[in-house]
């Protein structure tokens, strides 16, 4: 294996040695098998390619302090991909054929864990596509499942440091009865004009407002939103929204150090009143906003003291990613120990 640079790896596709995948036909699920091969070979109709039957995960392995390799919270990524099959008419993974899929990604690619200290990790990506033909719009007969995996650094260059981010209104990421809380490809295609153009006018991200009604943050781009003041960690409510893991965590969290956990409707305007804000997610885990730019009404909101992470994001941040890395106790039994 050729020496690899840990610490300045970007968040990107690394190939590493095996891919893991399993196929459901003729009404079973096939037993998983390893491949070598980056390709995907499927039939011209394939119901990914044309009426979108695709949901993907994303979730990290560590090379803890004590040298263990651990993923976090592997059991809800399956979940949550059962979530996002059910939602559009795929067949859904079985959660223990997922899990087995995940540690046999990271096993065989032991190697491409990233050492413990650089700041990298080794991210996984579980997929699973509709593979059967059909010319009408219907579910598939026939599905892939897959699970790859890559080395990543921080997803934004920066690390834990705020950033600038740019609400808009003249795009929506999902509607709010569609498919917004599902993790399917459609809803980060749906994103992609607004947060391309975010960041080619200079804002590391993009924050959606909800789309029916253009009054109340919905998702910050890739990612999930809260904001923070007088002790409540407040996350919007929305049935549009992915249901983060890592936000989800950060709620445990966020209770267990004392906070007052709400979720609810956040209107653009209440922006004004809070001390600190943060997008969180498993690529980034959480990134500090500094300033939140509104597009179309030139107005700033801005959070905290320039350049520095909010006190309570960085405890966040810092438990979080302690337990992570096998340096703070996992007490909430968050984490999977690869044997």
């Amino acid at each position: 294996m050729e020496n690899i640079n840990w610490a300045e790896l970007p968040f990107g596709y690394f190939k590493a040695d095996y891919n893991v995948r399993a196929y459901f036909k003729n009404g079973r699920w096939s037993e998983l098998e390893a491949s070598t091969d980056e390709n995907i070979t499927m039939h011209i109709a394939a119901t990914c390619l044309h009426y979108g039957q695709q949901a993907f995960e994303g979730l990290k392995a560590y090379r803890g302090k004590d040298g263990k390799i651990r993923m976090f919270r592997l059991e809800e990524n399956a979940k949550r991909m059962t979530h996002s099959a059910n939602g559009i008419k795929m067949q859904p993974v079985p959660e223990n054929l997922f899990m087995d899929a995940c540690i046999k990604a990271v096993k065989m690619n032991e190697k491409f864990v990233p050492p413990y200290g650089t700041g990298a990790s080794l991210y996984l990506r579980p997929l699973l596509i509709g593979t059967g033909g059909q010319v009408g719009v219907k579910p598939a007969d026939e599905y892939t499942f897959l699970v790859f995996v890559s080395p990543v650094g921080p997803y934004f260059k920066t690390g834990f440091k705020p950033v600038k981010i740019q609400l808009v209104r003249d795009f929506d990421r999902a509607a709010p009865l569609g498919t917004g809380t599902y993790k399917v490809g459609g809803n980060y295609a749906a994103s992609l004009q607004a947060s391309v153009r975010s960041q080619e006018e200079g804002f590391a991200s993009v924050l959606f407002l909800d789309a029916k009604e253009k009054k109340y943050i919905d998702e910050a781009g890739p990612a999930n939103f809260f904001v923070i003041k007088d002790g409540e960690y407040v996350t919007p409510k929305s049935h549009s929204i992915l249901r983060s893991i890592t936000n989800m965590s950060l709620r445990e969290l966020a209770a267990d150090m004392g906070l007052n956990v709400v979720e609810r409707s956040i209107a653009v305007e209440e922006l004004a009143n809070f001390d600190e804000a943060g997008a969180c997610g498993t690529a980034a885990v959480i990134t500090p906003i500094g300033e939140i730019f509104d597009r179309e009404k030139k107005i700033s909101y801005k959070f905290g003291q320039e350049g520095v992470a909010g006190k309570v994001s960085t405890e966040l941040y810092n438990r979080l990613l302690g337990i992570q890395l096998g340096e703070l106790e996992d007490k909430f039994g968050w984490t999977t120990i690869v044997e």
